[in-house]
C-alpha cells in the first residue's frame, strides 16, 4: 500500500512541478516529462526508504 501512495504523490508533485516550470518557460506541458520525473521520484523515495533509513531496533 505504501508503494501505491508513493506513486500517487510522485505523479501529483511531478505534474505540479512540470506545469509550473513549463509555464514559466513559455513551453507546452509535457506528460512524458512528468511521468519520467515521477519515476525518478519513486525510485529515489524507495532507495532512501529501504536503503538509508533503517528503523533502530532495540532489544
Amino acid at each position: 500500500m505504501r508503494f501505491i501512495w508513493t506513486i500517487i504523490w510522485a505523479v501529483l508533485l511531478s505534474g505540479t512541478i512540470s506545469y509550473v516550470l513549463s509555464s514559466m518557460a513559455g513551453e507546452s506541458f509535457s506528460l512524458t516529462a512528468t511521468l519520467v520525473m515521477a519515476g525518478i521520484f519513486c525510485i529515489a523515495v524507495w532507495v532512501i526508504g529501504e536503503g538509508f533509513l533503517k528503523e533502530d531496533k532495540q532489544s
